[in-house]
């Protein structure tokens, strides 16, 4: 699988690989036992240094989603994603539902957080 991240004008280029791949990884587009690219790799396609991937990978690593092995690389960690395959296919329900009306992501994501039971705001 090709992993795709973009570098928008938001948080900082690291903030942004970790979010994206933390996202990949719970709607289970990174599987366990999936191989990242080399920090090197994704640095230079993305156009930033080495130095910001691999801060990305380390804390994602810290936060148990990642594992790097010397010779073996970065891989997905087993068990990471523990998103339930319903909520993955109503994400995507919601995200289609959201193309089709015309409705961007970050209106989306105003209406979910509006709808989204009070009980978890404490």
């Amino acid at each position: 699988m090709a992993l795709r991240i973009t570098l928008t004008d938001g948080s900082s280029p690291a903030d942004q690989i970790q979010s994206q791949i933390r996202g990949l990884i719970a709607t289970d587009q990174l599987p366990a036992g999936e191989a990242l690219p080399s920090v090197r790799q994704l640095a230079k396609d993305l156009g930033v240094s080495p130095g910001t991937v691999a801060k990305a990978y380390r804390s994602l690593e810290q936060d148990g989603l990642l594992q790097t092995r010397i010779g073996g690389g970065t891989r997905v960690r087993p068990g990471a994603s523990r998103t339930p395959r319903d909520v993955i296919e109503r994400a995507h329900a919601l995200a289609q539902a959201g193309v089709n009306a015309d409705v961007s992501v970050e209106d989306a994501i105003r209406i979910l957080r509006s709808v989204w039971p009070a009980a978890d705001a404490e």
